[in-house]
């Protein structure tokens, strides 16, 4: 017989939502008997990561640029090069 999940709680904050997962089981709260695994490239959409090296002055501009946008600097790198690519 299928166990009926509890009610999730709503959070004020990501502490509380800490301390609540702190003394609470997630099994039951979500049904995972329905779960699928999955290959790596579909957890991460196919991106495969790579390095590019930067000098210190163009990267902290793009932090700047980006922390101004309220986006994340791997992020706005992305957007760069998909308008320019795209």
């Amino acid at each position: 017989m299928k166990k009926k999940s509890k009610k999730l709680p709503t959070f004020k904050s990501e502490d509380e939502e800490r301390q609540f997962w702190d003394t609470h089981d997630a099994t039951d709260y979500f049904d995972f008997s329905k779960g699928q695994l999955s290959d790596a490239d579909s957890l991460h959409g196919g991106f495969k990561p790579v390095t590019i090296r930067f000098s210190s002055q163009q990267l902290e501009l793009i932090r700047r640029i980006a922390t101004k946008m309220d986006v994340g600097y791997q992020s706005l790198i992305k957007v760069w090069l998909d308008e320019r690519l795209l």
